[in-house]
């Protein structure tokens, strides 16, 4: 096994069926992992098909934790045991993701060729092949060659290596946040790893399909950050 690789599934079942797919079809030997995370009976009943059909590991995270959803701090602190124990890296494929069929491979041979790697992240692009939503912030990039950088990466389809696993025990996160990409990735740097995004390496990216209700931000900006700041929603 050359990694752990998870997927964390809040309905959007077309889009998660799809990236399922693509991991399975996918070169290399992983572990994979999907953590169903309060979903509704539709989708918990249809990846319980896929399971058996796929060869992933369906986890309902409604049988670990009382929590509603959000629960990514969860997911996270399964997959680290998983890959702690198995002395391999983290690989985060995010359900509005579609990975070709030498991404992670590709992935994994970076953070082997350069052990100082925390995280690495594949660029995302929309269907056009352009780069899209979280990474537009290295649209500007010239070169293709892996850059190096203090910027936060996402969790879209990122591998975490697996010496800064054994640094940073993610039962410290803190519980009250809902998203830990920021985070994870700003610890990596502090303890002296270094992080990178591949410009080389894109994956289809459909920003938010994972999470429908984040579409806010874009089509009712008023409602999202009234939901963010008075309601304590989409805490990073």
């Amino acid at each position: 096994m050359q990694a752990i690789v998870i997927t964390p599934v809040k309905d959007a079942l077309q889009a998660t069926l799809e990236t399922i797919q693509a991991i399975s079809e996918a070169n290399g030997n992983y572990e994979y992992w999907v953590f169903n995370d309060y979903s509704t009976d539709k989708t918990k009943k249809a990846l319980e098909k896929a399971s058996s059909t796929k060869g992933f590991n369906l986890v309902n995270l409604e049988d670990v934790t009382p929590n509603p959803s959000p629960n990514d701090n969860t997911g996270l602190q399964i997959a680290q045991k998983k890959a702690l124990k198995a002395g391999v890296p983290l690989i985060i494929v995010e359900s509005d993701v579609k990975v070709n069929q030498d991404t992670l491979e590709k992935l994994l041979q970076f953070a082997q060729q350069n052990p100082k790697t925390g995280l690495v992240g594949a660029i995302t692009h929309d269907e056009e092949g352009r780069v899209n939503f979280p990474y537009l912030k290295f649209k500007q990039l010239k070169s293709k060659e892996p850059t190096k950088t203090n910027r936060s990466l996402s969790f879209c389809c990122t591998l975490i290596n697996n010496d800064f696993l054994e640094k940073y025990d993610f039962t410290d996160l803190d519980n009250s946040k809902d998203w830990y990409d920021t985070h994870i990735s700003q610890k990596a740097v502090a303890l002296g790893f270094e992080n990178f995004i591949l410009p080389a390496l894109p994956v289809w990216h459909r920003p938010h399909a994972s999470r429908p209700w984040k579409q806010l931000k874009y089509k009712n900006p008023i409602l999202y950050y009234f939901r963010k700041w008075f309601l304590g929603k989409d805490k990073i």
